[in-house]
């Protein structure tokens, strides 16, 4: 086995070669394994989805994510280096998700990632999930410092500040419900399918005027969300015009509250940008790409003279390109894992800032 020392030598030798990492992504749903060369050119990028699984439950069921992993992982890092057309022993070091997500779901990745490194004696790099999400821009934007970047996933909803390259600090977060989950719910409340997201955008578009719903500013200095609230502002709707036995158009609801949340993510943003001075704003995670957040906040930022950066819907969602993405910037410094690296459900993204 290679000790740290020689890992760090062989680093060294292959300047001017192309730097092949092979990244792993299982934190929740998705089985994923891509080839990245240099932190920017996917070779390939294996997205292995369970949704057709997890649909009939109304939600993710973590066991049933983790045994689902376990049947595809070899399969599909087969077929990731298949189409990078390249042979392990090209591979320069091995990433892989280790938190935030689910903890069986992250132990079948590490085990993966763990046993290609200890195999192929190259590095390991654990990578933090939302750190992949801000940095799958990479993939396709040049990245300007400082920047701020909004992500929004089925479970997170932050301002991240990047002072520079690998630098996080969260200004923002939910207090309660993630956007995500808050289209989940109001999906499942207007018995729509799993997930919600893309139904309830598409049906929002579709409706010509919206039903009045809040919008949760909190306090008038605060980057924060909150989205629980909303939810029970569209149950109580729709509580109360079943009652009354006029039911609502679901378009409206739909529109009413895909505004509401946009609204807000909108105007936090524009104003953290501002008050940062921030040259970019990125839009990462999965709720990246809905069209109605994606069109409000280009307008937003034409209005405020800052370009949007916002990766392709392909890299919106869980994926492991943006796990390499994020990976080479631990690669270049230096900073690999050891093989003890443990899965961290709710790793923290300031901790894992390089």
């Amino acid at each position: 086995m290679k000790t740290t020392e020689s890992i760090e030598r062989e680093t060294v030798s292959r300047e001017g070669k192309p730097t092949y990492i092979l990244a792993i992504e299982t934190s929740c749903d998705e089985t994923s394994v891509a080839v990245v060369a240099d932190g920017t050119d996917i070779l390939s990028n294996v997205v292995s989805s369970q949704i057709e699984t997890h649909q009939r439950f109304g939600g993710v069921v973590p066991e049933v994510a983790s045994r689902q992993h376990v049947e595809t992982i070899t399969f599909i890092i087969e077929e990731a280096l298949e189409k990078a057309k390249l042979r392990p022993a090209d591979l320069s070091a091995i990433a892989v998700t280790q938190g935030p997500g689910l903890v069986g779901s992250l132990l079948v990745g590490l085990v993966a990632a763990k046993a290609l490194a200890c195999a192929l004696e190259l590095p390991l790099i654990g990578v933090h999930h939302i750190a992949g999400h801000i940095y799958a821009n990479q993939l396709v934007h040049k990245l300007e410092y400082p920047f701020v970047s909004l992500v929004v996933s089925g479970g997170h909803t932050e301002l991240v500040y990047v002072e520079s390259e690998g630098r996080f600090r969260i200004i923002g977060q939910t207090r309660d419900d993630a956007a995500g989950e808050a289209y989940d719910k109001v999906a499942r409340a207007l018995k729509l399918p799993y997930p919600g997201g893309p139904h309830i955008d598409r049906l929002a578009h579709e409706a010509e005027e919206g039903v009045t719903l809040p919008r949760a500013w909190l306090e008038p200095d605060s980057y924060d969300f909150s989205f629980s609230g909303l939810k029970s502002a569209v149950l109580a709707v729709l509580n109360q015009a079943n009652m009354k036995g006029q039911p609502l158009d679901p378009q409206a609801v739909a529109k009413g509250f895909q505004d509401s949340v946009i609204d807000v993510l909108v105007e936090k943003s524009a104003r953290a940008v501002q008050a940062f001075g921030a040259k970019q704003l990125l839009l990462a995670g999965g709720v990246a790409a809905n069209k109605g957040l994606r069109q409000r906040l280009e307008a937003r930022c034409a209005e405020i003279g800052v370009p949007l950066l916002a990766p392709p819907l392909s890299l919106c969602t869980d994926n492991a390109a943006m796990i390499a993405a994020a990976a080479f910037l631990k690669w270049r410094r230096g900073q690999f894992s050891a093989l003890d690296l443990k899965a961290e459900p709710l790793l923290k993204l300031e901790g894992w800032s390089v």
